[in-house]
């Protein structure tokens, strides 16, 4: 690792290294979600309202194949950031060569699998009829597209993890960028409808894909891919795996709940429920992908410094991280709130009935937004310390144990809003419980810091 690097994580005062880490992270994860809220603004402007439909139905889906993503990237990350603090970089490079290998195995399984049980899935997800071709056209196309996908974005939070905030950031520019040139040039010139928006999207992660591979056979990075390190060894496969279950729990979790979304929306609501709450998601993701900014300038920090002893650093980058968080969720709360109409519009202008389902549904998905953050930046922590299975407990806990009971129970008796309220219910219930693991780890980490700082 290069002396800088070293240097900032060891010393370098916490709030400014977290600025300096997190305006990348932002501006990459911000450009990323870009990439399915302008497929939905073309298609539900240029195509129609079903197709969004049809769209958003596919999101859980598209959650499986990044949950694979992130049992890897951010597993692997994790570790390279520990060993990289413990001054081993032998391993940390056998780490990324691993890592690289599973990638391609697992995107190759994916695929596989994919195609072979497309059809249920897309059922259970609540495709119907009328939204089906829209649906089945576009993830053809996506899931033939997967193994950039997976790789892209795992070697991707490796960069980030080695501790090249910037490079991780341009990365992300070039694809997402490349993304909406091309998704008007698909969908409108070309007359290609939902499938101009798929190729968009998997050509933008083919060139990420070439991209971050450069980038660990050059000389600009930190650690090196090596084929010496492509024999997989099952230690340092179950080391990544370990730490990559939580986030890997969590997306597959969202994926269940958010397919059961489909279904009770369907069922309450209609189509055009549907294609509301996809527009209330791509709104909800950029608030909530700020956060997760925030999150990826804290891993490294958090990591190297646990892998390091240096306590006190570790709880000044997670306080910090708290209260940026909570603000973040408090801004994004009151957008929400005051400007539901507009937000909206975006998505369509024609369809008075979407319209009125997504302003109110905006405003009741987003009520315990101030919550999130906190809740967030807590699974971070444990994950970059890794103590896995309080990062997948807190995770699963806000996504499935308490949403999926309610979500299933209450739209019984209150129809859609029994749908929209189920998720700030959740996210309430389950901020009393990660406070209780938050302060308890903060009591432990006061009485690391009289030990060793």
């Amino acid at each position: 690792m290069s002396d800088r690097n070293v240097k900032e994580l060891e010393g370098e005062k916490i709030s400014k290294l977290l600025y300096k880490y997190f305006m990348p992270a932002f501006a990459g994860v911000i450009i990323n979600s870009l990439y399915n809220i302008v497929d939905r603004i073309f298609i539900g402007q240029g195509v129609g309202s079903l197709a969004l439909s049809g769209l958003s139905a596919i999101f859980p889906i598209m959650v499986i194949i990044m949950a694979f993503g992130m049992l890897i990237g951010v597993g692997a990350g994790v570790r390279v950031s520990f060993n990289l603090g413990k001054k081993d970089f032998n391993r940390a490079e056998k780490v990324l060569g691993n890592a690289f290998v599973l990638m391609i195995v697992v995107a190759f399984f994916i695929t596989l699998i994919g195609f072979l049980i497309k059809h249920p899935l897309l059922t259970f997800f609540g495709v119907n009829e009328e939204t089906y071709g829209y649906a089945n056209d576009y993830l053809n196309i996506i899931l033939g597209g997967t193994i950039f996908q997976v790789v892209g974005y795992s070697l991707n939070n490796l960069i980030r993890s080695e501790g090249s905030a910037k490079v991780a950031m341009f990365s992300m520019v070039i694809a997402a960028g490349l993304n909406l040139i091309l998704d008007p040039i698909f969908i409108f010139w070309l007359d290609m409808g939902v499938k101009g928006a798929a190729y968009a999207t998997v050509i933008s992660q083919i060139v990420l894909c070439f991209w971050v591979i450069s980038h660990f056979r050059s000389n600009r990075a930190v650690i090196r891919l090596h084929s010496k390190n492509f024999t997989v060894q099952k230690d340092i496969v179950w080391y990544i795996v370990t730490i990559g279950f939580s986030p890997f729990a969590m997306q597959l979790a969202s994926s269940l709940v958010f397919g059961t979304f489909n279904v009770q929306l369907v069922k309450y609501g209609g189509d055009i429920a549907v294609g509301a709450m996809g527009i209330i998601l791509s709104i909800a993701m950029l608030m909530v992908m700020t956060i997760i900014a925030i999150n990826m300038a804290a891993q490294p920090i958090i990591s190297f410094n646990y892998g390091g002893k240096d306590y006190r650093r570790v709880k000044e980058t997670l306080v910090i991280g708290l209260i940026a968080a909570t603000v973040v969720s408090i801004v994004g709360f009151m957008a929400g709130e005051l400007f539901p109409r507009s937000i909206i519009k975006l998505f369509n202008t024609n369809d008075a009935e979407l319209l009125e389902i997504g302003v109110r549904g905006l405003r009741i998905f987003l009520l315990a937004l101030p919550l999130v953050g906190f809740q967030i930046i807590t699974g971070n922590y444990f994950q970059s310390t890794g103590k896995a299975g309080l990062a997948a407990l807190i995770s699963l806990l806000r996504q499935v144990i308490v949403l999926l009971p309610i979500l299933l129970f209450l739209p019984k008796f209150y129809g859609l809003d029994g749908v929209w309220f189920a998720g700030p219910i959740a996210d309430t219930i389950s901020a009393f419980v990660t406070s209780f693991f938050l302060l308890r780890e903060m009591r432990k980490l006061n009485a690391q810091i009289s030990v060793y700082n």
